[in-house]
């Protein structure tokens, strides 16, 4: 079989990401600032690029890796179920956190479009990048926006949020477990959520309740956005 006969396969997608993304671990542990997900992308496109071979024969074992995003989104769900009464106990203050961080996100990021002078298709696509990617994915496209920018801009923010949102809370003096999961959850979704796991289960349980409510808050407060800038 030659190189190009097993690109084809979707075995060369996904071997290549597993490859990458082990590496990219590697990488981090010995420079701790790299986030692996930002250096697995990067391995994986210089491959691509280098070797001139076409996202789509990639995509076919990539899509193999994409499907498996659901079981792990749905496993964040133990931690959460483990620490329910302790996110129970402090339920009021963490819906103000993500009622206030999903219309700050939705207003900055509009804020941001408007003042640049974007279009109303670069507004509806930029607003919903804080949620989690299936439900800002279906936001834009069902809002007129540009779906594939989303995608885009939704990873963006969660990786920014997981490099630097911990530190930024924590130099900020908040150093709690529950505020820092609804900070993180609320604005940087699954990425983030899976960055500060690692560091406290609370702090994760939190982030990913946090992710599902603010997704379904977003897409209620989308509804009369919507309907206004038509």
């Amino acid at each position: 079989m030659t190189f190009g006969e097993w690109t084809e396969q979707p075995l060369f997608g996904i071997a290549l990401t597993v490859l990458a993304y082990v590496f990219a671990l590697a990488l981090q542990q010995r420079w701790k600032a790299l986030h692996p997900l930002l250096t697995c992308s990067a391995l994986v496109i210089a491959f691509l690029l280098a070797t001139k071979v076409p996202y789509e024969a990639y995509r076919k074992g990539g899509d193999y890796i994409v499907f498996l995003l659901g079981p792990a989104t749905v496993a964040l769900g133990i931690p959460l179920y483990k620490n329910a009464q302790r996110i129970r106990n402090a339920l009021l203050p963490i819906a103000a956190g993500i009622t206030a961080g999903s219309i700050s996100a939705l207003l900055l990021a509009a804020g941001l479009v408007w003042v640049l002078g974007g279009s109303r298709e670069l507004l509806v696509t930029m607003m919903p990048k804080s949620v989690t990617s299936p439900i800002a994915l279906e936001i834009s496209r069902q809002a007129g926006g540009i779906p594939e920018l989303t995608a885009v801009l939704t990873v963006l923010t969660g990786l920014i949020g997981s490099m630097f949102g911990p530190g930024l809370l924590r130099l900020a003096g908040v150093c709690d477990d529950i505020s820092i999961g609804t900070a993180i959850g609320t604005s940087s979704h699954g990425i983030g959520t899976a960055r500060i796991i690692r560091d406290s289960e609370l702090a994760g349980s939190v982030s990913g309740f946090a992710m599902g409510a603010a997704a379904i808050l977003t897409s209620l407060l989308f509804i009369p956005l919507y309907w206004y800038l038509r």
